[in-house]
């Protein structure tokens, strides 16, 4: 169990905990330990039993798919304030639906599946929250899809960055810094990396962004809002 008092700010703002008063945040705060994940380990595993839900204290999270073949499908980024294992809230859940690794070192909060139960059944604002955040993952994966069959690679990729601009926390005078590989922005915006080499250095010529190694400072993302 922690001090509620020592769970960072963005987990006391995650949309799992919108609504709640604070006595209510407390205890559930309280009712959950603390982990600590490497970089490049797991923190779910795709088709294992559900017996854990994590919100994101510190660190980047890749939540990702792997196929059959060995291919690996990156779903989302996701960062600090974000959660994972939301099938551990049903009555009866099924498996992890994909895996989440960790990027960089992380923090992490932890309830176990029968905690978490209980919580929600406390609290029901919980589950709705889980739902809302559900179905934004929904509507991301829809609008990902859409843009597949309807927008061309480089407003794909101008979606994309838009998207890990909003989630960055790092604003400079310069402009807002994302860190992402070329390799990542591509899977993505379901472009090739040579592809996001090319429209890259078209941009950085533009003056919208610079690029560096693992790294993009958007200077203009006004310039990327493409209806």
């Amino acid at each position: 169990m922690i001090n509620p008092r020592s769970a960072s700010k963005a987990a006391r703002t995650s949309s799992f905990l919108t609504g709640l008063e604070q006595p209510a945040m407390r205890a559930i705060l309280a009712a959950a330990k603390i982990r600590r994940v490497s970089a490049k380990h797991n923190i779910t595993s795709m088709g294992h039993r559900a017996t854990h839900f994590f919100l994101i204290q510190s660190g980047r999270v890749r939540f990702y798919h792997l196929t059959k073949q060995g291919q690996l499908v990156l779903l989302a980024w996701l960062v600090p304030g974000d959660v994972v294992g939301l099938v551990a809230l049903l009555t009866s859940p099924f498996a992890y639906m994909a895996s989440a690794e960790a990027t960089s070192d992380c923090e992490l909060l932890v309830w176990n599946r029968s905690v978490i139960r209980k919580l929600t059944a406390r609290y029901p604002l919980l589950g709705e929250n889980g739902l809302h955040i559900a179905l934004r993952y929904l509507r991301d994966y829809i609008d990902r899809h859409v843009g597949l069959v309807t927008k061309t690679a480089e407003e794909r990729l101008a979606a994309a960055l838009l998207n890990l601009g909003d989630q960055s926390n790092e604003v400079h005078p310069g402009g807002i810094e994302i860190r992402a590989t070329n390799d990542q922005l591509g899977a993505l915006a379901d472009i090739s990396p040579f592809t996001v080499t090319r429209v890259l250095r078209k941009w950085v010529r533009a003056g919208i962004l610079s690029k560096g190694r693992g790294r993009v400072l958007l200077h203009a993302p006004e310039a990327l809002m493409i209806d």
